[in-house]
């Protein structure tokens, strides 16, 4: 065992004592946690990690008293904050702990701001609450807190809305109400997963930087093994509500016990592209973008004219059999691109070459009988598919809707379900049924049912568990050899870059700015942006399988 921090050594911050807590009649199974024991020191990171249903955010949702008390009753245990016993406390009483000696980052800022508040009031209510400080002194202190948190200029965005910031701003401000009080136990639920790699970066530094310098105890909830390299003291796996290893972060993350933890970390992507032999060659060009530009105008009152030059100049090849990255961070232009090359939104000029015939200059009526030969993959399985719709419904919809006659349409369903790795007779199952890896095996499914020369996959494994993320890979890997696809593969994610592209094109503001095979580019970028991009990687460096080789 590492020693722990110094500010550690004067006794937790938070402590669970064999904490379990019931689920619902009917429920998979009857606790949503069982026997949950860990603690959590001064000036301490302890990483909770665990898939979907592990139980890590109904924990931390119990600590906070904000389980939904009808649905999940603790009915076993103890939770005790700076010593002191707090479930079953009144809620007036826990209203007061939260924010004055706990408080809780949430995983998407933008449900959890107020869009009709300034974020200075927002934070400022907080003071307002809590505390008799009286309304320049609270302006004051909203203003340092955002000075601590990095925000650039402060007295600015005091008067900003929400949807006027970025990302990485927004979850900045979550922090700072989450700091303003200055609370003694802070838990962060996947407070980075919908961000991009170097504002994930900065705020893992910033929650890091902000713990060593006030001392506070942190409860950091995730299921990226790479975030835990990066900042985690201690690591609490979790595996169907209950404990199934704890230790400190060298321990766990170099010489893990159980097999649950060995799986987690093993199904991290590696930042080593893999040797790729047999896949060389000429092949036969899909797909050949030339010159493409997108520009978005706007007008009126407050634009003032502002034009937004989204896509410029891009040129890109893609060979059948090949998979091509589209990497960079949100704003970059790639998704643009995508959506472009699909025609789902209306390129500003260039050319988009299928087969020879140019898709930027059809019209719609003649484009129809050319879009069954290039389909995508959203990012979101949960709502890429029609819910009041049988799956199977969904999956020969497009294939009819050419021409192919309905048992023809069932008969190449059922054959492509077992190619995804589900069972036919799931097909007359409703979306809902499934799990999120499953629905997205669904969707792949959906476009191959449509026999495409060119895949788009836009995203997508971001929204799904690291396990899951793994499979998915692995199958769009699979369909991509069996037939012959031509595949863009668009993603943030340098690890899944690395493990699926052949070539990768980085996008930065509209532009590429550096391209070539994925081995080459990732052993030595040449553009300082994707140098940028390769050092913010969560856990480079950290995890034993990205040093092989490297």
């Amino acid at each position: 065992m590492t020693e722990s921090p110094p500010a550690a050594r004067s006794g937790p911050v938070l402590e669970i004592r064999d904490l379990t807590v019931s689920l619902p009649k009917g429920a998979d199974r009857p606790f949503a946690i069982e026997g949950v024991s860990f603690t959590v020191a001064r000036g301490e990171i302890v990483c909770v990690v665990g898939e979907s249903g592990s139980g890590k955010s109904v924990t931390a949702f119990t600590v906070m008293g904000l389980v939904p008390r009808r649905e999940l009753r603790p009915v076993r245990g103890e939770v005790r904050l700076l010593g002191r016993s707090i479930l079953g406390l009144p809620e007036a009483e826990l209203r007061r702990l939260r924010g004055e000696r706990m408080a809780m980052i949430f995983q998407e800022p933008m449900t959890a701001l107020n869009p009709v508040m300034r974020v200075g009031e927002q934070i400022a209510e907080v003071l307002e609450i809590h505390t008799d400080l009286g309304p320049r002194e609270r302006r004051e202190r909203v203003l340092a807190v955002m000075r601590d948190v990095r925000l650039p200029e402060p007295e600015r965005l005091y008067h900003a809305y929400p949807h006027q910031l970025s990302g990485g701003q927004r979850q900045r401000v979550m922090i700072a109400m989450a700091l303003v009080l200055d609370p003694a136990l802070l838990i962060a639920d996947e407070p980075t997963t919908a961000l991009d790699v170097t504002t994930q970066a900065q705020i893992l530094e910033l929650i890091r930087d902000l713990q060593r310098r006030r001392g506070t105890g942190v409860m950091f909830i995730t299921h990226d093994f790479g975030v835990v390299a990066e900042i985690a003291d201690r690591v609490v796996v979790m595996q169907e509500g209950r404990v199934v290893e704890v230790g400190p972060a060298e321990e766990v993350l170099h010489r893990p016990r159980h097999p649950y933890t060995r799986m987690l970390i093993g199904a991290v992507p590696s930042l080593v592209p893999p040797e790729r032999r047999g896949e060389d060659g000429p092949r036969e060009r899909a797909l050949l973008v030339r010159g493409l530009d997108k520009v978005y105008g706007r007008s009126g009152w407050f634009a003032r004219g502002r034009v937004v030059h989204a896509a410029k100049s891009v040129t890109l090849t893609l060979h059948r059999g090949e998979t091509l990255g589209l990497v960079g961070e949100s704003g970059s232009g790639k998704t643009t691109v995508a959506r472009c090359i699909l025609r789902l939104v209306e390129a500003s000029s260039g050319e988009i070459l299928i087969d020879g015939v140019d898709l930027a200059k059809l019209r719609a009526s003649a484009l129809r009988p050319h879009r069954r030969h290039i389909q995508i993959v959203f990012q979101d399985p949960y709502r890429s598919l029609n819910p009041r719709r049988t799956v199977g419904q969904s999956i020969i919809e497009g294939p009819m809707n050419f021409g192919v006659p309905r048992a023809e349409a069932l008969r190449r369903a059922r054959e492509l379900m077992r190619v995804v790795g589900l069972a036919p007779e799931a097909l007359e199952r409703y979306p809902h049924q499934f799990s999120g890896g499953q629905r997205q095996r669904i969707c792949i499914a959906r476009a191959l049912a449509m026999e495409p020369k060119v895949l788009v996959a836009d995203e997508p494994v971001s929204a799904l568990d690291v396990s899951v993320q793994a499979q998915v890979l692995e199958l769009l890997d699979e369909v991509r050899r069996r037939f012959g696809l031509a595949m863009l593969f668009i993603t943030h994610d340098l690890r899944v870059a690395a493990q699926i592209c052949h070539r990768v094109m980085v996008m930065w503001q509209g532009e590429v700015v550096e391209e070539g095979p994925t081995a080459r580019v990732f052993r030595d970028p040449n553009h300082p942006y994707t140098q940028r991009l390769m050092a913010a990687a969560p856990g480079r460096g950290r995890l034993l399988h990205d040093r092989i080789g490297g």
